[in-house]
């Protein structure tokens, strides 16, 4: 992460957050349950299936790539979000190190923290409460709510028309490379999380515990 590249930005008050894969340790859960689904429903497309590739996508979305009938698709969507709710109740889905503190350091601050996901509603809710982590945004942006999928910016550019944030003013933080795309293609400051090397154009971090440290740099830099 480059220190000196934060330094030269303004402070961002807002934060716009990725679920899946960003602060939850959820893509085993989401591969599983794709690939069921797919074997139920459309078997002839799991050999050549790698949830890797579609990472940051809507459940939708995804389901639309793997076959042309839109019938199938759709119930191939809803077999997945039915399995990936199996797993969050069993327990499969948590917050990755320093999920918690992040969000708690955010708040303490006075950042604004809010949730822009490719998930439905109904998963996203019932993995926040899961993890802990339900309550901790000021609002939510699902699946449910965009017409697209990320890596289309407009996803990105929805969420700042809707909370009416200053793009200058705010960062994303995500780990795909859908994601990625999406916010820096809406113009947004973008953290990529989890990787040691970074889309160009965002700013890497192995973790989040290095984002918290961020965090705290970028808070006390502004007082």
């Amino acid at each position: 992460m480059s220190a000196a590249r934060q330094r030269s930005r303004a402070p961002w008050r807002v934060w716009l957050c990725d679920l899946d894969g960003t602060l939850l340790d959820s893509f085993p859960a989401h591969e599983a349950a794709f690939r069921q689904a797919i074997a139920e429903l459309a078997p002839s497309r799991l050999a050549g299936f790698r949830y890797a590739d579609h990472a940051g996508a809507s459940t939708a979305a995804v389901a639309a790539r793997l076959t042309e009938d839109p019938g199938v698709a759709d119930r191939l969507a809803r077999r997945k979000q039915e399995l990936y709710r199996e797993h969050v109740r069993a327990g499969r889905v948590r917050p990755f190190p320093g999920a918690r503190l992040l969000l708690d350091r955010l708040a303490s601050g006075g950042r604004t923290a809010y949730l822009v996901t490719g998930g439905s509603r109904a998963s996203v809710a019932r993995a926040l409460a899961a993890a802990g982590l339900a309550g901790a945004f000021r609002d939510v942006l699902t699946a449910d709510d965009v017409p697209v999928s990320k890596p289309d910016p407009a996803v990105y550019r929805l969420a700042c028309r809707r909370w009416d944030v200053d793009p200058a003013e705010t960062v994303a933080l995500e780990d795909s490379a859908h994601g990625v795309t999406a916010a820096l293609g809406a113009g947004l400051a973008t953290l990529h999380v989890h990787t040691a090397a970074p889309l160009p154009g965002a700013i890497g971090a192995a973790g989040l515990h290095d984002v918290v440290s961020l965090v705290g740099e970028e808070v006390y830099g502004s007082e």
